[in-house]
């Protein structure tokens, strides 16, 4: 097996190495904006970006996603946590977090046999457009192995039937302890509310359709019967409502009497492989908030 390589063309690396991120969402209120900022300015950190949105001025929420620049982050980073949790993000009653903009996440992919998302996030990956770490690719089958194992990146071919599904997701949760994210690239398999409990906000799924349409099987040819105009993809986080969790990402393209059912998955695809990389690159920058069955996506 090949060891696992990392793409050299990543310029954010240094660039970020002093750079964090900070993730709040609380209840909105005067000042939560000023309060940050001085809190930030105090310990010697430059906001180099700001993005927010409140749901409702009078007693909706606030959410905000700053980047700052912090010498000597590493060293500096822990002190500065716990003097934004004992004064700030106490005062202003905050659910938050900071990450190191500098940190790549490590990714699992998971998959059975359709392979173009899968190839769309190693591409992006191998090109430097994905910054993360993809640590390993986990599949049901092993018809994939030689095109991962080409990119340096380990191949585990964990086989799922309706009698082994347990003791084979013990064996992806053995595999994946030290990944951040897992994503679904066309994993045709139910995961089970304890994979899930493990992973909350942290699981990415690609759906084959403008949910909540053509769920089930076999969706483009529920899709040509119906005489659709459109189709879709929708990329969402997983949770034990089946394909009914926050939505990260959508597109539609536009279709015609003239697509037969082979076109319209061969359209799908490139649909699914392209929202589902949009949600994984968002979600491995820190650009997304969840609150409740909603997402705030700050792209």
């Amino acid at each position: 097996m090949s060891p696992l390589v990392t793409p050299t063309n990543h310029p954010r690396s240094d660039r970020h190495r002093e750079r964090a991120r900070m993730l709040i969402s609380c209840p909105d209120r005067p000042g939560i904006v000023a309060g940050v900022s001085q809190f930030l300015s105090r310990h010697g950190a430059n906001i180099v970006q700001s993005d927010q949105y409140t749901m409702d001025p009078e007693g909706g929420l606030f959410f905000i996603r700053l980047e700052f620049d912090l010498p000597e982050l590493e060293e500096r980073l822990p002190a500065l946590k716990r003097d934004f949790a004992e004064t700030t993000a106490r005062e202003f009653a905050m659910d938050w977090r900071v990450t190191q903009a500098g940190r790549k996440q490590r990714l699992a992919i998971f998959v059975s046999k359709e392979d173009h998302c899968l190839l769309e996030l190693l591409w992006q990956w191998k090109s430097g457009d994905l910054y993360a770490d993809i640590a390993m690719v986990v599949s049901n089958h092993p018809d994939m192995r030689e095109t991962v194992e080409t990119f340096g990146i380990p191949y585990h071919h964990v086989p799922v039937t309706a009698e082994t599904k347990r003791e084979a997701e013990e064996k992806q949760l053995e595999l994946t302890g030290g990944v951040d994210t897992i994503v679904l690239a066309r994993y045709m398999q139910i995961i089970s509310p304890t994979f899930i409990e493990r992973f909350p906000n942290r699981i990415i799924n690609i759906h084959h359709s403008f949910l909540p349409a053509f769920v089930g099987g076999k969706p483009y040819a529920q899709a040509y019967a119906r005489g659709v105009k459109i189709i879709g993809a929708t990329a969402h986080y997983v949770t034990e409502e089946l394909d009914g969790g926050p939505i990260i990402e959508q597109d539609v393209q536009r279709v015609s009497h003239r697509d037969n059912v082979d076109a319209l998955k061969r359209i799908g695809r490139h649909i699914e492989r392209i929202v589902l990389a949009r949600a994984v690159a968002w979600h491995a920058e820190d650009r997304i908030l969840t609150h409740q069955n909603k997402t705030v996506v700050f792209n």
